[in-house]
Order: structure tokens, then C-alpha cells, then sequence
């Protein structure tokens, strides 16, 4: 009995520095956002209690926009980045003549600090001098400029595109190395068996990503939830807030409004709109899994 509490003892011990930096990174921050979320806080010196009305002020018929284009730029940005990454992975882990060279390639979207590589798509955006906007009109498909920035919809599209295009390396450098962990013996067995390669794909392949796949959707869905500079640089949520995102409305709100109460709310509601999904995106995740199993 005395070597087990010194065991659970000694656990603790071990987990104590984590949960510090938890509590002091995470928790204590967290709890102070909540607080100030139920005040007026804002560049007066006085700060009143106002219960639930930052919250009730919030949902509203312009918020709910914000919500679904939040939610459509999210789905489209992380499922691009999941689909291009998981067959970018298995490509680059074929057996092909200067495959290490298509590797290192691959790395220069997410080597690149990202307002550069925001600020070189904001040229090839430009109507008057950018590279798309030219091709476009070279090949006859526009009849003179094209503003992709100007307009509610290709300003959207542009700034997923974007996204997609810094985010997929590093989605596709951990399903590569997920593809590499897979025991070749499995391969060879379905080999010998007569298996073709869909087959071997559908039932080896996939099966054996399903959790690298699920994390790394995870952890995209956070990243492109809260991307803040991709859009902010190249739109500032314009035209007429057709890129306004939740992130982008909170950083209005409470920086260029200095409404911080308000701003606190609205970054109460990313955290909670961000777990629920997440709670139920793995519970979906662990279904399907047993099922294949």
C-alpha cells in the first residue's frame, strides 16, 4: 500500500511542472477572458457588470453570417488541405526517380513566414498587375482586369485558396511520415493475395491513416479557425465584411472598437463553438473507426 501511494505520489511530482504551465498559460487567461466577457470593459477607467448582455448582443442576424462563413471557410480550407495532403503524401512516398528533390519542394509554402507569402498572393490577386489577373485575360477566359480582392465572392475564394496553399505542406509532411510507419509487410502479404492497389489503399492504406488523419484534421480546424493574418492582410475582412470571419470580427470588436467586454464574448464563443465541434468531430472519428475495425 505505502509503494503505491509513493507511486501515485511520485506521478504527481512528475506531472506538477505541466500542470502548472497549464494553469499559467491556459487556465488563468481563460477564466480572466470569461470574467471580462460579463463586463463593459473598454478604454474607460470605470468597468461595470453587465451579466449576459455582451452575449445576448452578440446574436444577431449579421453574427449568424458571420458564424456560417466562418464555418464554410473552415470546411473548405481544412478538407482542400486534407484531401491535397493525404494524396501529395502517398505521391511523395512512391517510389519515383528525384522523389527527395519533390520532398524538399514541397516545404518552401510553410518555410516562408506567412505575411510574405500572404503579401506575394495579394500581388498575384492584383487586377492591374498581377499574374493571375494576366493569364486570365492572355487566354481569353476575361475580357480586360480582374479585381479577385474587390468582390464579396473571389475575395473570399482568394483568401482560401491562400490558406490552403500555406497549410497543405504541413499536412502532407505528417501523412507522409504516417504512410511511412505502415509495416510494408501488410503490402506484400495483400500482394501475394492478388490485391490491387485500390484495394490495398481502401483497406491498408486508409485504414492506417484514419488517426493521423483525424489529429492532423483536428489541429488544421483550430489553426484555420483562429488564421487571423491570411485574410486581415489581404482583405481586413472586406469588401462590405464578405471575408469577416469570427476571429476577424473579435479583433474588430475589441481592438479596433476597443469594446474589450464585448471582445472577450465573442472570444468566448470561438472557445466553445471550437470544443463542442472537436468533441463531436472524435466521437464521429471513433465510430468510424470501430466500424472499420
Amino acid at each position: 500500500m505505502t509503494g503505491t501511494r509513493s507511486a501515485i505520489t511520485f506521478a504527481w511530482l512528475l506531472l506538477l511542472p505541466a500542470l502548472i504551465y497549464i494553469l499559467t498559460i491556459v487556465g488563468y487567461p481563460l477564466i480572466d477572458t470569461i470574467n471580462l466577457s460579463f463586463t463593459d470593459a473598454s478604454l474607460r477607467p470605470t468597468v461595470n457588470f453587465v451579466g449576459w448582455e455582451n452575449y445576448q448582443d452578440i446574436f444577431n442576424a449579421e453574427f449568424g453570417g458571420i458564424i456560417v462563413r466562418t464555418i464554410v471557410w473552415t470546411t473548405f480550407s481544412v478538407g482542400l488541405k486534407i484531401l491535397i495532403g493525404t494524396c501529395g503524401a502517398l505521391l511523395l512516398n512512391a517510389a519515383i526517380p528525384g522523389r527527395t528533390l519533390f520532398r524538399i519542394l514541397t516545404m518552401p509554402p510553410w518555410i516562408i513566414p506567412i505575411p510574405i507569402g500572404v503579401f506575394a498572393w495579394g500581388w498575384l490577386y492584383n487586377g492591374q498587375f498581377g499574374m493571375i489577373s494576366a493569364m486570365l485575360e492572355g487566354l481569353g477566359l476575361t475580357s480586360g482586369p480582374t479585381e479577385f480582392l474587390a468582390y464579396g465572392n473571389t475575395a473570399f475564394w482568394s483568401t482560401i485558396v491562400t490558406d490552403v496553399w500555406i497549410g497543405v505542406p504541413m499536412v502532407t509532411m505528417y501523412l507522409l511520415a504516417a504512410v511511412q510507419s505502415i509495416p510494408k509487410d501488410l503490402y506484400e502479404a495483400a500482394w501475394t493475395d492478388g490485391a490491387g492497389r485500390f484495394y490495398r489503399f481502401r483497406r491498408i492504406t486508409l485504414p492506417m491513416l484514419l488517426p493521423a488523419i483525424a489529429t492532423m484534421s483536428t489541429l488544421s480546424l483550430i489553426f484555420t479557425f483562429n488564421s487571423f493574418d491570411i485574410i486581415w492582410i489581404l482583405t481586413g475582412g472586406g469588401p462590405r465584411g464578405q471575408t469577416t470571419t469570427m476571429i476577424i470580427d473579435t479583433y474588430k470588436t475589441a481592438i479596433g472598437s476597443y469594446k474589450y467586454g464585448a471582445g472577450a464574448a465573442r472570444a468566448v464563443m470561438i472557445c466553445l463553438f471550437l470544443s463542442v465541434f472537436c468533441y463531436f468531430y472524435f466521437r464521429l472519428i471513433n465510430k468510424v473507426s470501430r466500424q472499420g475495425a
